[in-house]
């Protein structure tokens, strides 16, 4: 069953919609994905181009190596997309810029040999439901 999501940038300037179930939902470990969104991982899901497109405010375009250009709010800095050269019928959309991001679950984890060591370890932290210094 094909459905349509939506999503944008955390400020509001952008707004895309991508149309069908996604594939590939994955998290990636790669140096390059963790310095262009400043997070440890970041979660992608694949979309043919022709179902996806932006349908409030114009992303900046920075070409991050030779064969990626990626997109980001200009305003607030929300890394929206990532496209690879070798693969010009799709476009990766950063998961978590979707309206509903809880429903594309991610299906494995890529790039491990990147993975910072203090992903693993972290699990074992202390979790709060909130911040730590809302007395919860």
């Amino acid at each position: 069953m094909s459905q349509e999501l939506a999503g944008g940038c955390l400020c509001g300037a952008i707004r895309f919609r991508a149309a069908g179930t996604g594939s590939d939902a994955t998290v990636c470990h790669c140096e390059t994905c963790r310095r262009a969104s400043g997070a440890p991982l970041v979660a992608w899901v694949t979309f043919p181009r022709r179902d996806f497109a932006f349908t409030r405010g114009a992303p900046v375009r920075y070409r991050s190596s030779p064969p990626v250009t990626r997109t980001f709010c200009g305003r607030c800095g929300t890394p929206l997309t990532y496209a690879h050269d070798a693969r010009p019928e799709t476009l990766d959309v950063t998961t978590i810029s979707f309206d509903r991001a809880h429903e594309l679950p991610p299906r494995d984890h890529i790039w491990m040999s990147d993975s910072l060591r203090w992903i693993r370890a972290s699990e074992s932290l202390p979790r709060f439901p909130r911040g730590r210094d809302m007395g919860e």
